[in-house]
């Protein structure tokens, strides 16, 4: 490997500019505003703030250099656009960050935020199994952190260490799936094994798909690999379950895509037409309509609006799966644009309820009764987040599960055992759309209570809000503005 630390350090520049920000919030917060109990919060917030705009900007801006480090990094266009991604989705969430009467230590919770958003930034391009291990545990370790910070809350705790617990689980099997890739091919580089993979297939090569489909499936909560989300959703700080909803969930598909494309395409399989044959993509395509079916079904029995946006998740990453199926052979573009609208979305919805919960606490469907009399601007952000999540033109999510599906039917078309997945995909978003609507049903129609207060929302949440439907909205009526650039 070629040891050119000029070109890593240029090429990670928002990450460096993430973790020199983490290290000066929890410097300042030491040296200055521990001491000033009452600038703590948003001293925390306006450094953290800087340090993501700082990265955000350098991501945007450095454009695709190729490989970097003797193949460690590959950054394309892809990889740049998810890093800014990421780091915008940072932004809006840490924006949601409660004040210091509800958070003892906002530097401490911007600092791990930071460091989560550095490995999501490095998962974008990582193009080695080292690498790509150890970005996927410096995300996951910061969020199992960000999951149990509220200390006043017993389902925060419980939230942490069942996301610790499962977490762990499936590094063990990600680990040895790699360790055994190691050991098929004799290289870590996705290039070689690759290159590898394609002369000749041992079986063993099964056992390591299947542990990394397993560990992978638990990193985009998908069925069966979900059952931490619906407590991690419920428990979490509002900052760390929107984070953890959005930016994590584009990351590692984006990671998952490197991983199975580039690197495993020899070994997919194809579920285009019929006879299947062996290999990752049919598994990949019965976790995808296994996600679809249990996310949109459970959701039906939800009452509590945290659980029922984590059942609406695994049921996107059902149809989040169908993109990574077509990417290698249509391109990530339509992935990408689904990945990054729904991140939107769901910071938006766990930034309305973060408002909520600042005047009370909020966990079933009928406390968002009457919100549109408590505070007009909440009610109609939700609306449009909502609305996107269900997929109703012209929001962005409609125009990414057309993306989606359209790629995905361009691959076998409509006969093909794919193609059966998108008429299940089309036929349960009726689902979806019916516990859509029960949310916006008591936020907008049902009768508010004779001492319900109207609803403060401070200012960076509101603007967090604002972007985040604004961004909506402008990505549905102009979706080319981000599929063109693919």
């Amino acid at each position: 490997m070629t040891a050119d630390y000029a070109g890593l350090f240029h090429a990670l520049r928002p990450e460096i500019h993430l973790v020199a920000g983490a290290l000066l919030v929890l410097g300042f917060d030491l040296a200055w505003a521990r001491h000033r109990p009452a600038n703590r919060h948003h001293v925390a917030l306006l450094l953290g703030t800087i340090a993501l705009l700082m990265a955000g900007y350098e991501a945007a801006t450095l454009g695709a250099t190729g490989r970097v480090f003797g193949g460690a990094f590959f950054y394309d266009q892809l990889a740049n656009l998810t890093r800014t991604g990421v780091i915008g989705l940072a932004v809006l969430a840490l924006a949601l960050l409660p004040h210091s009467a509800k958070l003892r230590h906002p530097a401490e919770f911007t600092a791990i935020l930071l460091f989560a958003t550095t490995g999501f930034s490095l998962m974008a391009a990582a193009n080695n199994l080292l690498v790509a291990f150890v970005a996927l545990e410096l995300a996951s370790l910061s969020l199992y952190a960000l999951a149990g910070f509220d200390k006043t809350s017993p389902a925060s705790a419980e939230a942490a260490l069942k996301y610790f617990l499962f977490g762990g689980m499936s590094a063990a099997f990600l680990l040895f799936g790699f360790s055994l890739l190691y050991g098929l091919t004799g290289s870590i580089n996705l290039n070689y094994i690759a290159a590898h993979l394609a002369q000749a297939q041992s079986p063993l090569l099964i056992v390591a798909l299947v542990m990394i489909l397993a560990a992978f499936g638990f990193k985009a909560a998908a069925a069966p690999f979900h059952l931490w989300a619906p407590d991690v959703y419920q428990g979490a700080p509002a900052p760390a379950a929107a984070l953890i909803a959005s930016a994590s969930k584009l990351a590692g598909l984006v990671l998952f895509t490197r991983l199975l494309w580039p690197g495993l395409g020899a070994a997919a399989g194809t579920v285009a037409h019929t006879p299947i044959t062996v290999g990752w993509a049919p598994v990949v395509a019965l976790i995808a309509g296994a996600s679809l079916l249990l996310g949109n079904i459970g959701a039906l029995a939800q009452s509590n609006v945290r659980r029922l946006l984590a059942y609406s998740a695994i049921a996107h990453a059902g149809a989040l799966l169908l993109g990574v199926l077509a990417a290698g052979r249509v391109g990530p573009g339509s992935l990408f644009y689904y990945a990054a609208t729904y991140g939107l979305a769901t910071v938006g919805a766990f930034g309305v309820i973060a408002a909520l919960e600042s005047s009370g606490r909020v966990q079933s469907l009928t406390d968002l009764a009457g919100l549109s009399k408590r505070s007009p601007f909440l009610a109609g952000c939700l609306a449009i987040f909502i609305l996107s999540l269900a997929g109703i033109p012209p929001l962005a999510g409609f125009f990414g599960k057309f993306a989606v599906f359209a790629s995905v039917l361009k691959v076998g078309g409509l006969a093909g055992p794919a193609g059966w997945l998108v008429i299940l995909a089309i036929a349960l978003s009726a689902v979806a759309l019916y516990y859509y609507l029960l949310i916006l049903k008591q936020a907008l129609v049902a009768g508010v209570a004779a001492d319900a207060a109207p609803v403060r929302v401070p200012l960076p949440a509101r603007l967090s809000l604002l972007i985040a439907a604004a961004l909506i909205v402008l990505f549905g009526v102009w979706p080319s503005l981000l599929l063109g650039l693919f």
